[in-house]
């Protein structure tokens, strides 16, 4: 097998594309997180500080 980029092993080039692939995983997630976020900031929730009996 040969290096993925120079300086790296084999194993190194494998555990390099499995973090990459897991760092993309983790931005999706962290941005559907940040727009439901955001959606429900906006959100009229009742009894979420609302005056309204």
């Amino acid at each position: 097998m040969t290096p993925s980029r120079p300086g790296t092993s084999g194993q190194e080039g494998v555990e390099l594309r499995e973090a990459r692939r897991r760092i993309k995983l983790l931005e999706q997630e962290n941005e559907v997180l940040r727009r439901a976020a955001a959606y429900l900031s906006q959100a009229d929730l009742p009894g979420r500080g609302s005056t309204r009996s």
